[in-house]
């Protein structure tokens, strides 16, 4: 049986999936291979796939399995609302987190000693659990124990994740190899359009998360340098803990969202350069307005 806790998370990865992918209506979605494709088992998928076809994103076929019933274009563009609204185990998600970056939990605790600290039952606990292992900063130790990984926790490393930030994606905007995916572009625009028309003030600060980091991945992805690729990877998962601090003013996001999609617009229009430089001023702008609130 597909562990339930793992199984509104795993909805939302199928649908960036396909999203990031550009799947047209009538794809086939074998499990297997979704589940090779998001390294997992086939049983969170099985489940996963049958609350997309409640929600009408995918239909099945006796003896053939699921497809596709939408557009990757129609989900941009309607976004996701019924997954991004808050879930019932976000407040203590959230506490956690905060307990992370104040101290009060140490690099590796066991599952006992989380239900004495937060006095929750085993199953709601390993939900949460397994929602943060899913997102890559704790994982899962032999027995009952679980280990927080290494992550961002003061408002100099913050900075400093910015600037290096800044420095790699618009070096990366120049790179001899760079080359524009019209699908990844296409995918991007419309997520940003979704966000602009409303997705900012309904989707999850986690959604919001995501699909800002997705952009960023996507375009330092077209330099096709692997190395500049997993760099920004990997201060994407230091820096989601700390992101969780920060106040959220969802006003300044369509501002983002416009912003993002400049950035598309002066890569597709040839002028790389200029692309670069605006990209840049706008990742150190984003850290100008958030660090502060670290202090």
């Amino acid at each position: 049986m597909a562990r339930p806790s793992l199984s509104p998370q795993m909805t939302a990865r199928i649908i960036e999936h396909i999203r990031e992918n550009n799947l047209a209506r009538g794809h086939h979605l074998p499990t297997q291979t979704l589940a090779d494709a998001l390294r997992v088992s086939r049983a969170p998928i099985a489940a996963a796939l049958k609350r997309l076809e409640e929600l009408k994103i995918v239909r099945s076929e006796p003896y053939r399995g699921y497809f596709l019933a939408k557009d990757a274009s129609e989900l941009a563009r309607e976004g996701t609302p019924s997954l991004a609204e808050k879930e019932p185990e976000d407040d203590l998600y959230f506490q956690i987190a905060e307990d992370r970056l104040s101290g009060k939990l140490a690099d590796r605790i066991s599952e006992n000693e989380l239900m004495r600290l937060y006095g929750i039952p085993r199953s709601r606990l390993l939900k949460i659990l397994h929602r943060i292992a899913e997102e890559g900063w704790v994982e899962r130790l032999p027995g009952n124990g679980w280990e927080f990984r290494a992550g961002l926790t003061s408002r100099e490393g913050y900075e400093q994740a910015y600037q290096f930030r800044a420095a790699i994606e618009s070096q990366a905007l120049l790179l001899p190899t760079f080359r524009i995916d019209p699908k990844a572009f296409r995918a991007a625009r419309e997520e940003q359009q979704a966000i602009l028309d409303g997705g900012f003030e309904r989707m999850s600060r986690t959604h919001l998360f995501q699909a800002n980091s997705q952009f960023h991945e996507m375009l330092v992805g077209c330099s096709q340098n692997e190395f500049f690729v997993d760099a920004v990877r990997r201060v994407n998962r230091l820096r989601r803990l700390i992101e969780y601090r920060i106040t959220v003013d969802r006003s300044r996001l369509p501002l983002q969202s416009r912003e993002h999609l400049h950035i598309l617009d002066l890569i597709e229009a040839g002028d790389r350069q200029r692309a670069a430089e605006f990209l840049r001023a706008h990742i150190l702008g984003a850290s100008a307005i958030k660090s502060p609130q670290l202090t």
